[in-house]
């Protein structure tokens, strides 16, 4: 047994320096009891909706991601101007339950060997010590999601706030803070007063739209009651190239475009963005609008992983699934597979939604339980079931089969939904109460 257990932690040693073992994958654990090892990139909507769904008595279940919570997306605008909180929208992964401690690894998903069943991954804890090591698979489902696309206009890493991650909403809230403070200086002109607290919000998706609702909200109830004199130069402006909310009913779309221009702090630009400074941005015709945040919305681009992969690929980077969600090239053992924003359906191609990936998820769950059964695999099919968007003033947007409308109803609707659809019931009781605490006592504005 000694000389077991040696072995081993020898193994794990040698493979934490590249040299390569034999065991089944890190740290010398093996599947047991017949069950295939099925390794999970990703903690998003479709990787944790796999991870909840699989038979475990099938699989050990492997997840590899260097984020260790699943985050409840469409509430993250919220977490911005304090309305939710940031804990509030995330579950941490191992709750869901693993069958061995090492089974969920904190690191990132770097290249695959599909002739050897073999991922390649970089630890993320260390930054002065950087470790790549081997997972050996027997299925392996892709689901590392998406980056903001910035089209390469300049500035825009350097200089913008991304929405997509708790770390982006934390530093756009405390960048909103920091302006409101700085706003109220001794030493602080009108015109730098009315920089700062002009924020620009490029890109009129759900996210950009969201966005600006809860800012909206923020100002009205909370920037009135903290920052009286300051609350005249605040201002919000939507860039948006083409029409705002493209996948909504074009009535829908009129809806809140009236809504939004009807605010006097508000404001609705279609144009294009092509540069973004540090206290600026810059318009297609050479405009300059002096600003004190830009919060770039306009679309997904593949991550570094995605690109990575030899496997078929569609026009965006896109990997390209058959029907199965099976990854498509040279993959001889047939056993990859995608789903989510780094993913296509080949003719059939799927929105870039939390619904999508979180069905889909649900989908390839149950069909690697049917094909370790010998069961038929039945292809899948997607039916969108709508959207919801919030808009402000306690008003939303419901785009769903049969019910097309917006206003306060809408927004009942909307507040409905995500309540129930929350991963947890911890999330479940937070998040009314995080709503009934705002409602009573206004938004937290502390900055730390």
């Amino acid at each position: 047994m000694a000389s077991l257990l040696l072995s081993r932690r020898t193994n794990v040693f040698l493979k934490l320096h590249g040299t390569p073992v034999q065991s089944r994958c890190l740290n010398g654990f093996a599947p047991g009891d017949g069950r295939k090892q099925l390794v999970v990139v990703g903690t998003g909507w479709g990787g944790y909706s796999v991870l909840k769904n699989v038979d475990k008595k099938l699989f050990d279940v492997i997840v590899v991601s260097p984020r260790n919570h699943f985050l409840f997306t469409p509430l993250l605008a919220s977490t911005t101007v304090g309305t939710l909180e940031f804990r509030s929208i995330v579950e941490p992964v191992r709750n869901a339950g693993f069958r061995n401690d090492h089974h969920f690894h904190l690191s990132e998903a770097v290249d695959v060997d599909p002739a050897r069943n073999i991922l390649h991954c970089r630890n993320v804890l260390d930054a002065s010590k950087v470790r790549h090591y081997e997972l050996k698979y027997d299925h392996l489902v892709i689901a590392c999601g998406a980056m903001p696309n910035t089209f390469g206009t300049p500035g825009v890493e350097e200089n913008a706030f991304f929405l997509k991650e708790i770390a982006d909403a934390r530093a756009i809230r405390n960048r909103i803070l920091r302006n409101f403070e700085l706003s109220v200086q001794p030493d602080v002109t009108v015109e730098d007063q009315k920089g700062l607290l002009h924020i620009v919000i490029v890109g009129g998706g759900p996210t950009g739209v969201e966005f600006g609702a809860e800012l909206y909200d923020f100002v009205q109830e909370d920037v009135r009651r903290l920052f009286k004199s300051e609350t005249e130069h605040v201002r919000v402006t939507i860039v948006e190239a083409a029409q705002i909310l493209p996948s909504f009913d074009s009535a829908l779309q009129s809806y809140a475009e009236t809504k939004i221009t009807q605010r006097k702090q508000m404001h609705l630009l279609q144009a294009r963005v092509t540069k973004v400074d540090t206290d600026s941005v810059t318009l297609g015709d050479g405009t300059k609008l002096p600003c004190g945040l830009v919060v770039w919305s306009t679309g997904l681009a593949p991550r570094e992983f995605t690109k990575n992969l030899k496997f078929t690929k569609n026009a965006r980077g896109q990997l390209e699934t058959d029907d199965k969600l099976m990854c498509q090239g040279n993959i001889p053992s047939k056993n990859v597979y995608a789903l989510g924003d780094c993913a296509d359906l080949q003719g059939a191609s799927l929105p870039c939604t939390a619904q999508a990936a979180e069905r889909a998820g649900r989908y390839l769950a149950r069909s690697l339980g049917d094909l370790e059964r010998k069961k038929e695999v039945k292809p899948f099919k997607f039916e969108d079931m709508g959207m919801l968007a919030y808009i402000g003033d306690y008003r939303a947007l419901s785009n769903m089969s049969g019910l097309k409308t917006g206003g306060r109803g809408a927004w009942f609707l909307w507040r409905s939904a995500y309540a129930t659809k929350l991963g947890s019931w911890r999330l479940r009781m937070q998040v009314p109460i995080d709503w009934t605490k705002t409602f009573l006592f206004g938004r937290d504005t502390s900055r730390f």
